[in-house]
C-alpha cells in the first residue's frame, strides 16, 4: 500500500502508539497536550541535537535536523542527527551535500554509510517504543535515497552514549505493524479506553487521561474526593 502526501503521519506517533494507545490517541486524535519534567527535558535534548550548521569530521558530514518521508509507511518526520560516510574515492570535502548526493547514482549511493542518530532522555528502554521510531527514520532514509541501512543509534542522556541499533527483519515488521495500527487509529477516529498501569504516573497526560476514573472498584464519589484533595 502507498500513502498520499496528505495521509503522512508523524513518525513520533508510533513511539506514543507503542508506549500507550489511549496517549497516542490523545495527543494524535484529541491535539491533547501538556508538559512534565521528563518532556521538559526530553524537547531540550532535542532542541540541543538540531542547533548547529553541518559539518564534517574525519570525512563524515554530519547534518541536523532533516526532514524524512515515507509513502510507504505512511509517514513524515525530522532526523535529530544523521551521519554521512561516503567511500573514500566519494569524499565530500568542501562541497554541499546535496551536490554530491545528485551527482552520485544510485549504485554509488547504496556504497554509503548512513547511519542516523537519535537523542532519548534517561536510559535504554526495556521496551522497543525508541527502537520502532529510530528504525522507522532509517526505513524513511532508504526510500528516500534508494539505500540500506543496516544500523542506527540512541544516544541517551544516562549513561551519555549510544547503544547501537540493528534494523533488522524482526524491527522492521514492528514499524510496519505500529504504522498499520497507527493510520487505522487514526481513520476509526476513536480513542482507547483507558487502563491503569504503572507507566501512567509518568505520562504528563495523566490529568486528561484520568485512568482511576473509571477504575471497577472506584465510586464516583470516591473519585471526587480524591481529585478535591
Amino acid at each position: 500500500m502507498s500513502y498520499s502526501e496528505d495521509d503522512l503521519l508523524p513518525i513520533s506517533a508510533l513511539q506514543h502508539l507503542l508506549f500507550c494507545e489511549r496517549q497516542c490517541a490523545l495527543i494524535h486524535l484529541e491535539r491533547l497536550w501538556a508538559d512534565n519534567l521528563f518532556t521538559a527535558e526530553g524537547n531540550h535534548l532535542h532542541e540541543k541535537a538540531h542547533t548547529g550548521d553541518p559539518e564534517t569530521r574525519n570525512g563524515v558530514r554530519i547534518t541536523r535536523g532533516l526532514s524524512l518521508q515515507s509513502f510507504e509507511l505512511g509517514l513524515f518526520g525530522q532526523a535529530d542527527v544523521i551521519e554521512w560516510e561516503p567511500p573514500p574515492e566519494q569524499r565530500i570535502g568542501d562541497r554541499r551535500l546535496a551536490d554530491v548526493l545528485r551527482q552520485s547514482s544510485s549504485e554509488h549511493r547504496r556504497a554509503w554509510r548512513v547511519t542516523p542518530v537519535e537523542y532519548k532522555r534517561g536510559k535504554p528502554k526495556e521496551n522497543d517504543c525508541d527502537r520502532v521510531q529510530l528504525c522507522a527514520q532509517a526505513m524513511c532514509l532508504e526510500e528516500m535515497l534508494g539505500i540500506d541501512i543496516p544500523q542506527a543509534f540512541l544516544f541517551y542522556g544516562q549513561p551519555r552514549r549510544r547503544t547501537e541499533i540493528q534494523c533488522d527483519v524482526a524491527l522492521r515488521a514492528v514499524v510496519q505493524q505500529a504504522a498499520t495500527r497507527l493510520h487505522q487509529m487514526m481513520k476509526s477516529q476513536i480513542t482507547p479506553s483507558a487502563q491503569r498501569e504503572k507507566k501512567c504516573d509518568s505520562c504528563s497526560l495523566l490529568h486528561f487521561c484520568l485512568p482511576d476514573a473509571g477504575t471497577r472498584h472506584s465510586s464516583v464519589r470516591a473519585y471526587l474526593d480524591q481529585m478535591l484533595r
